[in-house]
């Protein structure tokens, strides 16, 4: 089994609102400094993204990739890859959680399989500093809404 990678970040907002921002695709370029692009290509009987087409620049790394979505819940949404140029296999999720007056827990996790040979080590750091930034692209979209 891969190894993943997880961090979380205390939002000042209620969960619903912090899911509003993350299931808002079109949105991810203003916030997201790796997605340059982002296009829903199929949704749910509810509206929320099954299938969405995201175009990425991570510097060293250029991807053209579609991911599945699964929503369980209103806290939770799950992707999982369905093609990419650079990627074997992604795999992620946020989960959120009420922290009290207003605030929400959120937790991402990941895991990266790139085409190219790459040290676990190097791959977990990567994951890492993916996971910081949007954790905190997030937590700045949702408290100031920029």
């Amino acid at each position: 089994m891969a190894e993943h990678t997880s961090s979380s970040i205390t939002i000042e907002a209620a969960p619903a609102d912090v899911m509003a921002v993350i299931a808002d695709f079109s949105r991810y370029p203003d916030w997201t400094g790796e997605v340059k692009e982002a296009e829903v290509l199929e949704t749910d009987g509810r509206g929320r993204a099954e299938e969405v087409r995201l175009v990425m620049d991570a510097g060293a790394i250029k991807d053209d990739q579609t991911l599945a979505y699964t929503w369980t819940g209103e806290h939770e949404v799950s992707w999982t890859l369905v093609k990419s140029q650079m990627l074997r296999s992604l795999d992620g999720s946020y989960l959120l959680k009420p922290a009290g007056a207003g605030a929400t827990e959120v937790t991402y996790r990941l895991t990266v399989d790139v085409k190219i040979p790459m040290l676990g080590m190097i791959k977990r750091k990567a994951e890492k500093v993916i996971i910081d930034r949007a954790l905190a692209g997030l937590k700045k979209r949702v408290e100031t809404g920029s």
